[in-house]
C-alpha cells in the first residue's frame, strides 16, 4: 500500500474543490500525512488579473486569508501539520508541478464555466502532467 506523507489539495473555492478539501483532510488523517491547501490567482491569458497586476495581488492577499480559514477547519479535525500556498499563474501548469508532495487531490471541475465543458482542464491537465498521483473528486 502507498503511504502518503504530503498531501496537496487544489482549492477555487468551488462546491468541487470543498468536496476535494474534506477528502483530503479524512487522507490526511489516514496517512499522518502533511496537508498542503493550494490556491492559483489565474493570470493566464485573458483572465483579468493577467492585465491588472494590482488586481491580482488583492486576489493573492484575500486567498490567503480565506485558506487561513481552511487551515483551521483542517487543524480542528485533527490534521497535525497544514500549510496553504497561494500562487499566482496557470493553475494547470502550478498545480501540476508542485514540489515534494506525493499526491494531489482536486475537483472534478472549478469555477471557470468554458473549463467545465472539457471536464475541468485543470484537474485534466494534473491528471496528465503531474509526477505524483492524483486524486480527482466528483
Amino acid at each position: 500500500m502507498t503511504v502518503y506523507k504530503k498531501i496537496a489539495v487544489a482549492i477555487d473555492f468551488s462546491e468541487q474543490s470543498i468536496k476535494a478539501f474534506r477528502r483530503a483532510i479524512e487522507m490526511a488523517k489516514d496517512f499522518n500525512a502533511k496537508l498542503l491547501i493550494a490556491h492559483v490567482v489565474d493570470t493566464s491569458f485573458g483572465s483579468i488579473a493577467a492585465y491588472d497586476l494590482k488586481f491580482a495581488e488583492e486576489m493573492k492577499v484575500e486567498a490567503k486569508e480565506k485558506l487561513k480559514q481552511y487551515k483551521k477547519i483542517a487543524e480542528d479535525d485533527g490534521v497535525a501539520d497544514v500549510e496553504i500556498y497561494v500562487e499566482e499563474g496557470v493553475a494547470k501548469s502550478i498545480l501540476s508541478s508542485l514540489a515534494d508532495i506525493d499526491l494531489m487531490i482536486c475537483g472534478a471541475t472549478g469555477y471557470s464555466k468554458i473549463e467545465k465543458l472539457l471536464i475541468g482542464s485543470v484537474a485534466e491537465r494534473i491528471v496528465r502532467h503531474s509526477k505524483y498521483d492524483v486524486l480527482v473528486v466528483r
